[in-house]
C-alpha cells in the first residue's frame, strides 16, 4: 500500500513538472539585412576579380598556391596553445551540461552504514532496581543501512531552463572555438605575408645599396681626378649610408615578426628559419574571389552565432530568476534496513522507510528576487543589442575588406610603372653623370626615388594579399577545418583520460550515457 501511495505522488510531480517553464523562449533578433555587396556590384568589380555566383572556398589559405603558407595553418592548428584553452573550454562546457541534467532527477544525499554496541553502566540505580525483579541484557548493538534522497520538483522549469543555458553555453563554445580558429588561421597569414614583405623589401635595400655603392665609387673617382667637387663625394655617400640603415631595422621587424608567428605556431622562435628559409615572395592569390550573397554571412561567421547564442544562454537565465519567486515543493525519503543485531539485517521484518513532502518560499527577500530578474532581463536586452551590433560589424568588415583589395590592386599596376621608370631614369642618370653632362644631385634623385618607388610597390602587393586575407576572414572562412576533428590534439586528450574519468565526453559527437 505504501508502496502505491509513493508511485502515486510520484505521478502527480512529474504532471506538475510538466508545466511550461517560466521565462521568455528565445527567439533570434532581428538584425539588419544586406541583399548585395557594394563593391561587388561596383564599376569597378570586374577589375578586383570580386564574384557572388560561387561561395567562399572554406581552405582559403590553399588560394595562394604557397606550401609554406599551407604547412604553417596546419602547424598553427595542431599547436595553437590559444586555440587548445577554446578546446577545452568546450569540453567543460560539455561536463557542465551533464550537471544541469543531473538536477533534474532526485538527489542523493546520504549512503551509508552503521554498526553500533552499547554497554549500560551496571552502577545505575534505576538499572540495579529493575535487574533485582527481572534480569535485564545491559549490553546490546544495532545495524543499519540504507540512504536518504531528496528531489525539488521543477514545477516552474527552473532545471529545464538550465539545462536550455547549458545546451547554449556548449554551443557558444564551440562557436568561441571557431571564431578563434577564424582568427589563427587569418593571423598566421597575415604574419606571413609581412614577413615575405620585410624579405623582399631587405633584398631591394641590398640591391640598391649595391647600386649607390657603384655611384659613389664613381664620384670618389671623378673627385681624385679633380672633375668633380666634394660635395657629390659627401652627398652620395650620405645617401649610401642613409639605404645601409634601413637594413638593421628591416631585420628586427622581421625578426619580431618570426616570433609572433612562433607563439601562433606554438613553437620556439628558433625554428622559424628552417621553416621559413632566409629569402621569399609575396604570396598572390587567383584572380577571381568568391564572396557569395551576404546572406550567407550570418550563417559563416562563427562570431555572429556566438552572439546569437550569448543572447540564448542568457533568456534561460531570466526563467531561472523568474522561478524563484515561487514556493519550491521538495519530495524527500528515506529507506534501508535496520535491526538490533547483525544476523538480522537482512530480514524482511527489519525494512525501514521515510517519505515527507514540503514546501520552500522565499518570502521575505525585500525585493532581492525581483530585482535579480530584473537584472538578468537587462543583461539580456543587453546581449540583444550586442548580437545586432555584431551583425552590423560583420557586414562592415566584409565591405571594407573587399573596397581595401580593390583600389590596392589598382596601386600595384601603378607602381610597377613608377619603378619600372625609375629604374630607368636611375640607369640614364648614371651614365650622363659619367659622360659628364648631369650633376650628381641627379643621381641623387632618380636613385632616391627608385628605392622609395620599389618601397611602394612592396607595400602595395603586402596590401593587396593581406587585404584578400581580411576579405577571407570577414567572410567567416576557416573554422570549417575543424568538423569531424577532436577540439584538443589527441595527446592533450589522452592526458585528460588518463588524469580523469571523462566517460565518452572527449569524443567528438558525445552520448547521453556520458551525462552519469
Amino acid at each position: 500500500m505504501t508502496l502505491r501511495r509513493l508511485l502515486g505522488t510520484a505521478l502527480c510531480a512529474a504532471t506538475l513538472t510538466a508545466c511550461t517553464p517560466l521565462g521568455p523562449d528565445f527567439v533570434r533578433p532581428n538584425s539588419p539585412v544586406v541583399k548585395e555587396w557594394i563593391e561587388v556590384n561596383s564599376p569597378d568589380a570586374n577589375a578586383a576579380g570580386l564574384t557572388t555566383r560561387s561561395a567562399p572556398v572554406v581552405r582559403w589559405w590553399q588560394s595562394f598556391n604557397d606550401p609554406t603558407l599551407n604547412k604553417l595553418i596546419a602547424e598553427a592548428y595542431a599547436q595553437n596553445l590559444s586555440l587548445q584553452v577554446a578546446g577545452a573550454r568546450v569540453l567543460q562546457a560539455r561536463a557542465q551540461l551533464g550537471i544541469a541534467f543531473g538536477e533534474l532527477y532526485p538527489q542523493s544525499q546520504t549512503l551509508g552504514a552503521s554498526l553500533e554496541r552499547r554497554q549500560i553502566s551496571d552502577n545505575l540505580g534505576p538499572i540495579e532496581d529493575i535487574r533485582r525483579i527481572i534480569p535485564l541484557d545491559t549490553e546490546f548493538s544495532t545495524s543499519q543501512v540504507g540512504f536518504d534522497a531528496q528531489w525539488e520538483l521543477d514545477v516552474w522549469g527552473a532545471q529545464r531552463r538550465g539545462v536550455q543555458a547549458a545546451r547554449s553555453n556548449l554551443a557558444l563554445q564551440v562557436a568561441n572555438y571557431d571564431d578563434a580558429l577564424v582568427t589563427l588561421t587569418g593571423d598566421v597569414a597575415a604574419l606571413y605575408i609581412n614577413i615575405r614583405a620585410l624579405q623582399e623589401a631587405l633584398a631591394i635595400a641590398r640591391e640598391n645599396i649595391t647600386l649607390q655603392q657603384v655611384s659613389s665609387d664613381l664620384t670618389q673617382l671623378r673627385f681624385n681626378n679633380g672633375v668633380t667637387t666634394e660635395l657629390d663625394v659627401q652627398e652620395s655617400t650620405a645617401l649610401l649610408n642613409n639605404t645601409k640603415a634601413l637594413v638593421p631595422e628591416l631585420e628586427s621587424d622581421l625578426q619580431q615578426a618570426k616570433n609572433s608567428l612562433a607563439v601562433l605556431l606554438g613553437q620556439t622562435p628558433s625554428r622559424m628559419t628552417s621553416l621559413l628559409g632566409n629569402s621569399g615572395r609575396i604570396p598572390s592569390a587567383r584572380a577571381n574571389v568568391a564572396v557569395g550573397v551576404p546572406a550567407e554571412l550570418l550563417r559563416r561567421r562563427p562570431d555572429v552565432r556566438a552572439a546569437e547564442l550569448a543572447a540564448a544562454t542568457q533568456s534561460a537565465q531570466v526563467g531561472i530568476a523568474l522561478a524563484d519567486l515561487y514556493p519550491q515543493f521538495i519530495l524527500s525519503g528515506s529507506v534501508g534496513l535496520q535491526a538490533s543485531g547483525g544476523r538480522d539485517l537482512f530480514n524482511s521484518n527489519s525494512t525501514t522507510g521515510l517519505a515527507s513532502a514540503g514546501v520552500v518560499w522565499n518570502v521575505l527577500n525585500y525585493g532581492r528576487i525581483k530585482n535579480n530578474v530584473r537584472a538578468q532581463d537587462a543583461a539580456y536586452q543587453g546581449l540583444i543589442a550586442n548580437y545586432q551590433n555584431t551583425v552590423l560589424t560583420a557586414y562592415s568588415e566584409v565591405e571594407s575588406a573587399m573596397v581595401a583589395y580593390a583600389q590596392a590592386r589598382k596601386q600595384v599596376g601603378f607602381y610597377q610603372q613608377s619603378v619600372e621608370a625609375s629604374r630607368k631614369a636611375a640607369e640614364i642618370a648614371v651614365d650622363q653623370y659619367r659622360d659628364g653632362i648631369a650633376s650628381y644631385s641627379r643621381i641623387l634623385n632618380t636613385q632616391t626615388a627608385l628605392l622609395r618607388s620599389q618601397s611602394n610597390l612592396i607595400e602595395a602587393r603586402q596590401q593587396v594579399s593581406s587585404n584578400l586575407v581580411a576579405v577571407y576572414k570577414g567572410l567567416g572562412g576557416g573554422w570549417q577545418i575543424r568538423q569531424n576533428q577532436e577540439f584538443l590534439p589527441e595527446t592533450v586528450l589522452a592526458e585528460m583520460a588518463y588524469r580523469t574519468d571523462w566517460g565518452d565526453l572527449l569524443e567528438k559527437t558525445p552520448t547521453g550515457a556520458s551525462l552519469n
